[in-house]
């Protein structure tokens, strides 16, 4: 296994860690720690594993983040229809 998956798999067992611990914001702070910790592990997949295997992960941090794609796909659709 690569060092880049390992990252990868560290950021998911932690992101389910932190769904776990109770928050009185929602976890929209700790959402946007694990945005900015995904990102760069994603590019790092995409380049060193594969088109493949970068999109098996972009799905799972997709299903991690939902909720915030959710908000973002609903703003994204309010600003088109203006």
């Amino acid at each position: 296994m690569s060092h880049s998956l390992s990252a990868a798999f560290c950021w998911i067992v932690l992101a389910a860690i932190l769904a776990a611990i109770p928050s009185r914001d929602n976890h929209w702070r700790r959402a946007y720690l694990l945005m900015m910790l995904g990102a760069p592990i994603l590019v790092w997949v995409y380049l060193s594993d594969g088109i493949w295997i970068g999109l098996l992960l972009t799905a799972a941090i997709c299903s991690v983040f939902r909720w915030p794609l959710r908000y973002l796909l609903a703003w994204v659709l309010r600003r088109s229809v203006r």
